[in-house]
């Protein structure tokens, strides 16, 4: 699905294209993600707020008082403080990381799609259904998608969505999540947390990601530093995910107003409250989705999945669109590239080269 719109953006423009993803349906939706992850960071901290007000108190401190390097990493010193009190009080049972060898391979191939074609466990009703449920999905991460590489852009002070371009940053993110999910990872969005970790610390310059992946691959092959990850108490996850998940919904709510989306128009209110309600009511429901029988399988639709068709067809029917995406002008492709705290990367690179 995610080359899919890729070639579409290719293919038709952007401009084009994005006529059917305006802010009022990609902000709602970006808001709704944060929102629908904000439970799994409160289920974390359950029976440990102590220690998640620590790691929360210390992101606080760092980005707002802290100088040098500790204004730019205030997330690591969050997990890393707070991980360190847990283990004075107690909490951690470090046996699993005594136990953990130095040395060891990332991939377990009962956790790949590969074992599934192996001793006869391969059941095609079941492959097809998976499918099935998991691809609406990704309207919505491809929504969260399109308002992070704004966000990105807006923060970075460079027009992303002009150079490289959607097709090319939808393919990278498509690809990705496609080959992670062949050995059993996660999937690879583009998490609005990291565009709020872009805002904390002011560091802009790709290079850092590029070594941190390289440092992350060659640290995935050592077990005891994986236990080390493992042991760490869920509540200092949970208070960090409580700061990001809530920056996620941030950049939702950054999309609407540096577009000047216009809620006195009946259309936007509506398009925004249906997505909102029906992306939060459903997910929170007795159901839990929506489910549409389809011949021999079941369809089932998550709350986000449903928000977001909806959200996309009601913009597509309803009268009175004004929303026109230009590349060039800011404020038309739901970026603000005028940085209003911090330089843009562009000034930084300038200073440098000075």
């Amino acid at each position: 699905m995610y080359l899919v719109l890729a070639a579409l953006f290719k293919a038709f423009g952007a401009s084009k294209v994005m006529k059917f993803f305006p802010p009022i349906v990609t902000g709602p939706i970006i808001i709704c993600i944060g929102l629908n992850l904000a439970p799994s960071a409160i289920n974390n901290i359950e029976g440990g707020w102590w220690i998640a007000l620590v790691a929360i108190l210390i992101v606080i401190i760092c980005n707002i008082w802290g100088k040098g390097m500790v204004k730019v990493i205030p997330i690591l010193l969050g997990v890393i403080g707070s991980y360190v009190c847990a283990a004075i009080a107690g909490r951690i049972d470090f046996t699993p990381v005594a136990e953990a060898p130095w040395i060891g391979f990332p991939i377990r191939y009962q956790n790949t799609v590969f074992s599934i074609f192996t001793g006869g466990h391969a059941d095609t009703g079941l492959l097809i259904s998976s499918v099935v449920t998991i691809a609406p999905i990704a309207v919505a991460t491809m929504m969260e998608h399109i308002g992070d590489i704004s966000a990105i852009s807006s923060t970075c002070g460079i027009n992303y969505i002009k150079d490289p371009g959607l097709h090319m940053t939808l393919t990278g993110d498509g690809l990705a999540t496609a080959i992670a999910s062949l050995f059993g990872a996660p999937a690879n969005t583009t998490y609005g947390e990291n565009t709020g970790v872009l805002t904390l610390t002011k560091v802009y310059d790709p290079a850092v990601i590029r070594i941190a992946a390289g440092l992350a691959v060659l640290l995935s092959f050592c077990p005891k530093f994986a236990a080390v990850i493992e042991v760490m108490p869920a509540a200092t996850i949970g208070g960090i995910s409580l700061v990001l998940y809530g920056m996620i919904s941030a950049v939702g709510i950054r999309n609407l107003v540096e577009t000047n989306t216009d809620f006195s128009k009946s259309r936007n209110v509506l398009i925004a409250a249906l997505i909102m309600s029906l992306s939060i009511g459903i997910s929170y429901s007795n159901m839990g989705a929506i489910s549409l029988p389809l011949g021999g399988i079941t369809l089932n639709l998550s709350g986000l999945a449903v928000g977001s068709l909806v959200g996309i067809i009601l913009n597509a029917i309803l009268p009175g669109k004004d929303y026109e995406f230009i590349d060039e002008e800011p404020n038309r492709t739901g970026v603000s590239f005028q940085v209003v705290n911090g330089e843009t990367l562009r000034e930084q690179k300038l200073k440098e080269k000075k």
